[in-house]
């Protein structure tokens, strides 16, 4: 049996754990494993290398990807996905682990209807997908935006500055959430946490009238709220030299926790097993400590909700 691996989407601390448990579950199991580099661009593209025990050498430790990563929209084109089908069947390929987001889970799917296996790997620091407590990279990246927050503390306490954050999530709160609990925030805005302006402006003014010389921290999900607008409201109405910090694209990398890389090496082999099962269009998930799996399409309807325990712990710290 051979089989591929691709890492697609966006970077996330703890992929190579995922491909190292893949190919050292493979070889135990009498399966050649493949690296497709470059995500499905490199299936369509034939960038396709048998991979070794050498190959995975040192990359525990590593964060983003040896695989690379990359984005191909036009993979939803039939005609596209057929280039991918030929090119894994000239390198004998049968199946296929995807490891990425719920768009790289959709081009998973696709496939395994064109008769190609595939299981899915949740790779996102978002921790977006419905099916699994949490995506590989999540903890990693939770542990980042800690450390910045903590530093841009220092920064907020010397200058007695009010700094709003914002983290990445992807339309997610959770990273929001947890690192806002984490740094105790004075304030946590998400999808799923929302606070009007009003409230958020007049209650980090109480707190500059009560100490001048103190500081404030607000911390702020993507894609959902007008960031410059807040920051520019608490400048002109609080009395603090008020500062927006865009964390970027630090909060992706580093080299991944234990937490995260025991998560991608129990879903590397789950998926080697599912596939020795004759099993595709799955994706493998964790709830309660548990390793599950779920049909693609039945993963990619949940819905996405913000553990109520979680957010109470923002109202209430």
């Amino acid at each position: 049996m051979k089989i591929g691996i691709l890492t697609s989407g966006g970077d996330a601390p703890g992929m190579n754990n995922a491909v190292a448990a893949v190919v050292k579950a493979g070889i135990a199991n009498g399966i050649d494993v493949y690296g497709i580099y470059n995500g499905y661009k490199g299936m369509v593209n034939g960038d396709i290398k048998k991979l070794t025990v050498n190959d995975i050498k040192g990359i525990v430790d590593k964060g983003g990807t040896i695989l690379r990563t990359a984005r191909l929209p036009e993979f939803k084109e039939l005609e596209v996905r057929q280039k991918a089908v030929e090119q894994l069947k000239a390198h004998g390929i049968e199946a296929v682990i995807v490891v990425g987001g719920d768009g790289s889970y959709m081009g998973a799917k696709k496939l395994s209807e064109m008769g190609i296996n595939c299981i899915g790997l949740p790779g996102t620091i978002d921790n977006d997908i419905a099916c699994t407590d949490y995506t590989i990279g999540f903890d990693t990246c939770q542990n980042t935006i800690l450390k910045a927050v903590e530093m841009i503390k220092d920064t907020a306490a010397s200058h007695s500055r009010c700094m709003v954050i914002e983290c990445m999530g992807n339309k997610c709160g959770d990273l929001t959430l947890f690192c806002g609990i984490g740094t105790d925030a004075d304030y946590i805005l998400t999808a799923d946490h929302q606070i009007p302006f009003d409230e958020v402006v007049a209650g980090i003014k109480a707190k500059h009238d009560a100490d001048p010389e103190g500081y404030a921290i607000v911390m702020i999900s993507e894609k959902y709220f007008d960031v410059d607008g807040l920051t520019a409201r608490i400048a002109k109405e609080t009395g603090y030299d008020t500062r927006k910090s865009v964390l970027g694209h630090i909060q992706r990398g580093g080299s991944p926790t234990s937490f995260d890389r025991i998560l991608a090496s129990r879903m590397g082999v789950r998926a080697v097993e599912l596939l020795l099962e004759g099993k595709g269009g799955r994706c493998v998930g964790i709830k309660n400590n548990v390793i599950v799996d779920y049909d693609i399409y039945e993963a990619l309807a949940m819905q996405r909700v913000t553990d109520p325990d979680t957010a109470r712990l923002a109202d209430i710290l």
